[in-house]
């Protein structure tokens, strides 16, 4: 469902991401884990066709972001760390706007309208306008309009930040429930026990490169540490090991 083919990226002389080469399956959720400018919000604007590969290519759903990409980016929705609204409307018309852009039929909008707001809890506060919603029901709302049109492709990019326990519980029932009806899950986040809790597979990105990609025992062969995923996640991005170096470990795995 998500293919990054070779895909690196360039500012001027800086690689911010170095070959990255992989393929996300159909249903899973997969967590992309790496320390502050590692290539992980790099990687995530390819994703979303916000910037475009300096050599590679990444299809969506079959379709090349460069190329097809309106095709693409309809079966794409992404979730932002720090999420926006239109502050003049409500969380309803923001809603209806989400649901006319997608070309949604009249009926079928209105009905998934109303499950969003029933699946997030919005009715108390769903027709205010949304510049007096707090972070927590911004984030909600931003999570209904993402899910409005059943996307194939959601990327999501820190969103326990701001949330609650029953928020985040929330969140981890939409998210697992997203791969149950058949939809890639792309999970960018500094929470290792949400990532250790949730994903299907792990990718750990430092200094532009993936160096390890598995489940939670793959990355501890790749480290040669058996232990919890921060354990794990810290050896292999320590700075004293090069990318290089923890590409090699992992290659002789």
């Amino acid at each position: 469902m998500i293919e990054l083919i070779h895909v690196s990226k360039k500012y001027g002389n800086k690689l911010a991401v170095n070959d990255l080469d992989l393929t996300i399956r159909k249903g899973e959720l997969f967590a992309f884990l790496g320390p502050n400018g590692a290539g992980k919000t790099t990687t995530i604007k390819m994703l979303c066709g916000l910037l475009f590969p300096s050599e590679g290519s990444i299809r969506i759903a079959g379709f090349d972001l460069e190329t097809a990409g309106k095709d693409a980016r309809q079966h794409v929705s992404y979730v932002p760390d720090t999420p926006f609204l239109y502050e003049k409307l409500t969380g309803r018309e923001l809603l209806q706007f989400v649901a006319d852009m997608y070309g949604m039929p009249k009926d079928h909008g209105t009905r998934r309208i109303d499950a969003m707001i029933d699946l997030f809890s919005l009715g108390t506060f769903v027709d205010d306008l949304t510049q007096n919603y707090s972070h927590g029901m911004r984030q909600r709302t931003v999570f209904a309009s993402a899910l409005l049109h059943e996307p194939m492709v959601l990327i999501v990019d820190e969103p326990t930040v701001g949330l609650d326990p029953l928020g985040i519980r929330l969140l981890k029932d939409v998210l697992r429930n997203e791969t149950k009806r058949g939809a890639t899950v792309f999970l960018s986040t500094h929470s290792l026990d949400v990532a250790q809790e949730l994903s299907d597979r792990i990718g750990v990105i430092h200094q532009g490169r993936l160096i390890g990609c598995g489940n939670l025992d793959d990355l501890r062969q790749c480290a040669d540490l058996n232990g919890t995923l921060e354990e794990v996640f810290l050896k292999m991005t320590d700075e004293d090991q090069t990318p290089e170096d923890a590409f090699t470990a992992a290659a002789r795995q």
